[in-house]
């Protein structure tokens, strides 16, 4: 049995797309599979899955080595097991740019396309093969799209997602514009999210220079909900930084969707470092407002610097 997979801190995309790959290989193939996430799912997931009456993937036991696995919305071994160089990797299917790392024992299958979200690359790859998607995968893809391009607002979206979440649309039979919405509100509760659990819902590690970092991103309609708990948030990120070891400091990006900007927690001396030095404002109070910035992969990660 395939485990089929994304990386910790699963987001809609991560979620989505390996139940879809999994869908595929079970029915398409002759290869059994099973989705799993790496983490608790955030709000907007919860509310996906809901909507189209999926069950949550469970949790990713330990492997063992060999294990067979497919990988999906990363390429990058900090976000993935740390045993995954020992696993027999079948395929993976992203749309990160190349991290590194990773190390297979036989050639294998790796899909790599610059688009805004993995599932549009699921949908170009079945579809291309002739076959009908139905409406509960076709919902997922839909929702995976209008969550990582936020609802086309993110610069990473492309023309081709936005004809791929039509297509989806008519298959699907909703308001697509209403169930970005509904998906945003649900995405905005953070009420049953500890402080901690924020610092750690969608983050990810990455080096600035010699210091690696936790960039944490939420994205919300009303960024006043998240700025009213900045003392704990602020707390659970130095006892994250105490816990790990293996980072120096969290870098915390509120993404108002609606806005369309970011604020940044610039709370001591090194976060304010790191953001005048990538964005060129002057870091003087414990947060700073980044008109324009709604996109980690492509606007946050490419510009940090110290």
């Amino acid at each position: 049995m395939v485990h089929v997979f994304g990386h910790l801190s699963p987001d809609t995309d991560a979620t989505c797309s390996a139940l879809i790959w999994a869908w595929y290989l079970n029915t398409h193939t002759a290869t059994p599979a099973t989705p799993f996430v790496l983490g608790d799912l955030n709000s907007e997931t919860s509310f996906v899955l809901n909507r189209f009456g999926i069950a949550t993937p469970e949790l990713l036991p330990a492997l063992n080595v060999g294990t067979e696995v497919v990988v999906v919305d990363t390429n990058n071994p900090q976000e993935l097991p740390g045993n995954m160089n020992e696993l027999t990797l079948l395929g993976l299917i992203d749309h990160h740019k190349l991290v590194g790392g990773l190390e297979t024992s036989a050639p294998t299958h790796i899909t790599i396309r610059p688009l805004a979200c993995t599932a549009t690359i699921m949908y170009d790859l079945i579809t291309a093969e002739g076959h009908t998607i139905p409406t509960d995968i076709a919902g997922l893809m839909l929702s995976a799209i209008l969550s990582d391009t936020l609802g086309f607002r993110s610069p990473t979206t492309t023309p081709h997602d936005k004809d791929v979440a039509e297509n989806l649309t008519a298959i699907v039979g909703v308001d697509m514009h209403a169930h970005a919405d509904e998906m945003f509100a649900a995405k905005s509760d953070i009420s049953s999210f500890s402080d901690s659990g924020l610092v750690k819902l969608d983050s990810k590690k990455y080096e600035v220079g010699d210091k690696n970092f936790r960039v944490s991103v939420i994205e919300t309609t009303n960024p006043a909900i998240v700025l009213a708990r900045q003392a704990g948030i602020i707390d659970a990120i130095k006892a994250c930084v105490a816990e790990e070891g293996d980072i120096d400091d969290v870098l915390f990006f509120i993404v108002d969707i609606l806005k369309e900007e970011a604020t940044v927690l610039t709370y001591n001396d090194l976060t304010k470092q790191v953001i005048t030095a990538s964005f060129g404002v002057a870091t003087t109070g414990d947060t700073e407002v980044l008109p324009g910035i709604m996109s980690r992969k492509k606007q946050i990660l490419p510009a940090l610097k110290l």
